[in-house]
């Protein structure tokens, strides 16, 4: 079962996933709601490696179903949060 985190671990969680794609300064620029395939310019294995460090930063697998929910921070932090409709 995934640990309980509060929305600014969750947040802290979701940019470091994302480091590498972006400087730290781009990253930690990114607002709650832009797009993250967009602003961080991700390809297609760019966004897989993307969900791999987000299901290790959650503690279980992220299905490609749930793909679709991870596309700015806010959904991202969401989505380990529990706290987003299916």
């Amino acid at each position: 079962m995934p640990e309980t985190l509060t929305r600014d671990q969750a947040d802290q969680r979701v940019r470091t996933a994302l480091r590498g794609f972006g400087s730290d300064a781009e990253v930690a620029a990114l607002t709650l709601d832009e797009p993250l395939r967009g602003a961080l310019d991700l390809d297609s294995i760019d966004f897989l490696t993307f969900v791999e460090r987000l299901s290790q930063a959650r503690g279980s697998r992220i299905e490609e179903d749930d793909y679709p929910r991870l596309v700015s921070i806010r959904s991202c932090v969401d989505y380990l949060l529990g706290t987003t409709d299916r």
